[in-house]
């Protein structure tokens, strides 16, 4: 009985692995999309959450410190992203390639490393908190908020990065559905959680970060509870897999830079953007960017969780060398991703108020937020054609590529801009350089995926005899 279980799991894993290159790639990108999706929109909204109750409950002062907080959350993120993004990438690609027992050890080097750097940060950011706060932007206003919320988040932020780097892993792996369950298991139980520790135990910011605790404990028992069950296929933990193998390890660093320099470019940006606020526009600018960027986040995760459904499908089958499938998956998510910018885009030139009223009472700051909601994302359609071509690169292994359009928006355009546009317009000239780097970014990224578009079509006719041979074989 036993050897019949598992054979019907090993054979079901297969199935899991061949649907990527047999089964039709818009079912196929719905099929892995879908569940990524709801999977990031759940992250998301254990922030949103924290900070509509934090922002209604507590007042701005507490939503201006928590938005303070945002480059510690930023640097937290991107080192998971490095080991995560990186790992589940890789495990498309040596799945792809047949290579099932590098696939494996790639999970074991993962897990060592999210250990290893987690405790390391977090240790770096408890011994030096106010002093970080402090260069991120804090004042005596809204220091004692953001230091609150961070004392008490930080064990969260290393559970954070379990469950969402080895949540990938698990989807790239051939389990999209338990991937997403996952998630909602602990989104659910944060969005009950917080009005309790906020609201009903009047513990005001350190509750919303205590919700967040207990609802990512449980969250990573039941990701992690997945990879320790042989049967779930032959990305499981096993004996002799935590050992640091150092190709392993580069690969997994060197395609998971990309999503790295993304979020410490973020940290960077929030840094910058913090203080040209503070000195512009006081608290209440501080507040209103809080609110513009919770908007556009969950907007972009949205393009995210198209992304990470992307990208097992172009892993898999540019490791196995079919260019059309690639081609067609990566335009597929081009224009998914561009309905949600639009829309989003929508909301923020024609209802902005309305969208800050669900984060503060105040509706002097809610008109204050419309304005820069209005101003700031006069382009933003475009942004979700840039994130799918970052991740294209990254999933296609063109790491340099992902890495420089990761920085060409975020850095080499708007930290320039961030530090020249509000000498001459005040406040204005923060909210203009969103858009006006939007606008110079786009276009590099047309240029760069017009080129990879060609190469790949220049491959196509090989890739497409290997195909056809194949299947008459």
């Amino acid at each position: 009985m036993a050897t019949a279980t598992a054979t019907n799991h090993q054979a079901s894993n297969l199935e899991r692995l061949r649907e990527l290159s047999t089964m039709g790639v818009g079912r196929l990108l719905w099929k892995y999309s879908l569940p990524a999706v709801a999977g990031m929109v759940v992250m998301q909204a254990y922030n949103v959450v924290d900070r509509i109750f934090i922002g209604q409950v507590v007042g701005k002062e507490a939503i201006a410190g928590l938005a303070i907080t945002f480059p510690v959350m930023n640097i937290a993120t991107a080192l998971g992203t490095l080991v995560g993004a990186g790992a589940a990438a890789r495990v498309s690609l040596f799945l792809g390639a047949g290579d099932e027992t590098r696939a494996r050890i790639v999970l074991g080097n993962a897990l060592t490393l999210t250990i290893v750097i987690g405790l390391v940060y977090i240790s770096l950011f408890a011994w030096g908190m106010d002093t970080v706060l402090a260069w991120f932007g804090a004042n005596e206003q809204t220091l004692p908020y953001a230091r609150d919320f961070m004392m008490y988040i930080l064990p969260g932020l290393f559970l954070t990065n379990l469950t969402f780097s080895f949540n990938n892993i698990m989807r790239a792996s051939g389990y999209p559905i338990r991937a997403m369950v996952t998630m909602f298991i602990g989104a659910g139980l944060n969005i009950i959680l917080a009005p309790v520790f906020i609201y009903f135990l009047d513990l005001g910011i350190k509750g919303a970060a205590i919700a967040t605790d207990i609802a990512m404990a449980v969250s990573m028992v039941f990701v992690m509870r997945h990879f320790f069950r042989p049967a779930n296929g032959p990305v499981t933990f096993r004996k002799g897999i935590y050992g640091l193998d150092a190709d392993i390890v580069w690969g997994m660093l060197g395609i998971g830079a990309a999503p790295f320099i993304i979020n410490v470019a973020s940290c960077m940006i929030n840094i910058q953007l913090n203080h040209a606020l503070l000195r512009y526009g006081g608290v209440d600018a501080i507040a209103a960017s809080g609110i513009f960027v919770t908007y556009t986040a969950m907007l972009c995760c949205v393009v995210l969780g198209i992304c990470q459904g992307m990208q097992p499908i172009v892993g898999y089958n540019y490791g196995a060398g079919d260019a059309g499938r690639v081609r067609r998956a990566f335009w597929l998510a081009v224009g998914a991703g561009s309905v949600i910018t639009f829309i989003g885009w929508l909301g923020g030139m024609t209802v902005p108020e309305y969208i800050a009223r669900a984060f503060v009472a105040d509706w002097d700051l809610a008109s204050f937020t419309g304005h820069a909601l209005r101003s700031s994302m006069l382009f933003f359609w475009v942004v979700g054609f840039q994130i799918v071509a970052t991740t294209y690169f990254q999933s296609t292994g063109k790491i340099g590529l992902s890495i420089f359009l990761s920085l060409i928006r975020q850095v080499i355009f708007f930290i320039p801009l961030i530090l020249w546009l509000p000498t001459r317009m005040g406040i204005d000239g923060v909210w203009s350089a969103f858009y006006i780097s939007d606008i110079f970014s786009t276009t590099v990224t047309v240029i760069l995926i017009w080129m990879a578009m060609r190469e790949l079509k220049r491959l196509a006719p090989a890739n497409n005899n290997k195909t056809t041979d194949t299947n008459t074989n």
